[in-house]
């Protein structure tokens, strides 16, 4: 007899109920807002925590007014981005802030600066040019007694640990922030550490000892009573300054030589004879950045060399570019030519590469004594494009037009594709001649198209710094002049140099020269977009 094995059959679960299948799609519904409450929630911690680190090292540095923008802007997000009824502004606020920061806030600053004398010897306030001042001219005290030290770091900023061996009393400073007393760990009868700093180790000392023999910390708020400084991070001595400051009468006197300095409202102390003691500090000096730049005859010649060359180079740059894109344009959109998109790959190489680098080849082959355009091409010619003025400036332009003729001719392939074949086939209709047709038909038509690509290729060119700043570094160079620029130079690689090279480094005037450049390229603008729409009402 068989026994027959009988298995139950599986039990299937019920179908959802309608109150079931609701709760599942209110979870799903809700799943989506809550993963954005959770990133929203993320994004607002770092950007709290980023304010919060900005916060504390403004308040360190007692930047009060920075300090209250960037609480007030922080507590303003927060308000926007948690509230369920603020939708505009949470798309607003990310652009508005990242605009008031970028670009408001930097042509606020710029205007402020080319009003100041700020530059080389005039980089601080009047109380740092002070503390400067006394720290650089600071001799030992003969019979100071002798201090246990300990060095501190917080933040990078070192500060010394200084015991008095009168009353075992300790005191901590810095550079910047004078001795006050603190409560510190005690080990020997010597402060060893104190809440908030690091005490750096004898073999951190050592490793850091420049910047360790850097260090001295003011005595006291008064900057005649001297300052401590240590050579070997273990003992301390007092040392007074050769320079004494009197605060009422804004006068400085070498004890040494008996010589008064006095302020006299240009931002440094100044002798009788014109001798001046740097750093200085920096003080509003209203239009003399503007004046000088007009009227400085050392100033003035290279100012209107580079200013006319500007206008030169940007206006044949954009004509000489434009008028080859155009014609390689028209020469391809003939329907006759063959392997038109080989020949396209080819043309607009120059515009794929990067342009600096584009540059620094131009200049090795443009070499006087081993480029390849002299050495191979010309079969040694020791010709001095670089080195002449005029061939200079030639070499400029023909290399901005090997770099910037692709761009234009991609935008004319595209304007004049965009031109319906009707109004040639009526124009030729009409008896037109092919020269006829582009003159008084497709011109017209494209400028209307490229008028405004051909203001922004002007703006650009007339701010071309990576081409003249890589090929020609501005020279060669102009002789008896007070500034270092040279005949290729045009305003906005005059205004670096101005502002980051040579001995003096003069940002107000270099800020004065940005201002001129801003108004200038502010009224080409204006007066050209009004001409383009002159020119869509013709058409």
């Amino acid at each position: 007899m068989t026994d027959t094995l009988q298995t139950a059959p599986e039990e299937t679960a019920p179908p959802p109920t309608e109150r079931q299948r609701r709760a599942a799609r209110i979870a799903d519904a809700a799943a989506g807002p809550l993963r954005w409450l959770i990133l929203k929630i993320v994004l607002l911690a770092v950007v709290d925590a980023v304010a919060l680190f900005a916060i504390f090292v403004l308040f360190l540095h007692s930047e009060w007014l920075v300090l209250a923008v960037v609480t007030a802007v922080t507590i303003l997000v927060n308000w926007i981005y948690f509230s369920r009824r603020r939708i505009p502004g949470k798309y607003l606020a990310p652009g508005i802030i990242l605009l008031v920061v970028f670009q408001i806030f930097t042509l606020v600053y710029t205007a402020y600066i080319g009003f100041t004398n700020y530059g080389t010897g005039h980089n601080g306030s009047q109380e740092q040019a002070v503390a400067s001042l006394m720290r650089s001219s600071l001799v030992r005290v003969e019979d100071s007694p002798t201090y246990d030290v300990t060095v501190v770091e917080r933040f990078g900023e070192l500060g010394l640990l200084v015991t008095d061996p009168t009353d075992g009393g300790v005191s901590l400073g810095t550079n910047t922030q004078p001795l006050e007393p603190v409560d510190a760990a005690m080990e020997g009868g010597k402060g060893v550490a104190v809440d908030g700093w690091t005490s750096l180790s004898f073999a951190d000392v050592l490793a850091r000892s420049n910047e360790v023999e850097q260090l001295a910390v003011p005595a006291s708020e008064d900057p005649n009573d001297g300052a401590m400084r240590t050579q070997d991070g273990q003992k301390g001595y007092l040392y007074v300054s050769t320079l004494e400051y009197d605060a009422a009468a804004g006068t400085m006197t070498d004890t040494s030589t008996g010589t008064v300095y006095t302020d006299n409202g240009e931002g440094a102390f100044t002798a009788e004879s014109g001798e001046q003691l740097l750093p200085g500090w920096q003080v509003f000096v209203g239009f003399d950045n503007f004046v000088r730049a007009l009227t400085d005859t050392t100033i003035r010649g290279p100012l209107l060399a580079v200013t006319a060359w500007t206008f030169v180079f940007a206006t044949i740059s954009v004509a000489s570019t434009f008028f080859l894109g155009l014609l390689l344009a028209l020469v391809f959109q003939n329907k006759r030519m063959r392997f038109k998109n080989g020949y396209r790959i080819m043309l607009i190489l120059p515009y794929a590469f990067p342009a600096f680098l584009s540059a620094l080849i131009w200049a090795g082959m443009m070499n006087e004594s081993f480029g390849f355009i002299n050495q191979v091409l010309l079969g040694g010619a020791e010709i001095p494009w670089l080195t002449d003025p005029w061939l200079a400036k030639a070499s400029v332009l023909i290399v901005n037009l090997w770099l910037g003729f692709p761009y234009m001719f991609l935008v004319c392939m595209g304007a004049l594709q965009g031109i319906p074949e009707d109004v040639n086939e009526a124009a030729v209709v009409d008896g037109a001649n092919p020269w006829q047709i582009f003159r008084r038909i497709k011109l017209p038509l494209l400028l209307v198209t490229v008028t405004p690509l051909l203001i922004a290729s002007f703006a650009f060119n007339f701010n071309n710094f990576n081409l003249i700043y890589m090929l020609t570094n501005g020279g060669p160079r102009f002789s008896d002049v007070s500034i270092p620029v040279g005949h290729t130079d045009i305003l906005i690689s005059m205004v670096y140099k101005v502002a980051f090279t040579g001995q003096n480094r003069d940002y107000g005037l270099a800020s004065a020269f940005t201002i001129l450049i801003f108004i200038v390229v502010a009224a080409i603008a204006i007066i050209s977009f009004r001409k383009t729409k002159a020119l869509e009402e013709l058409n």
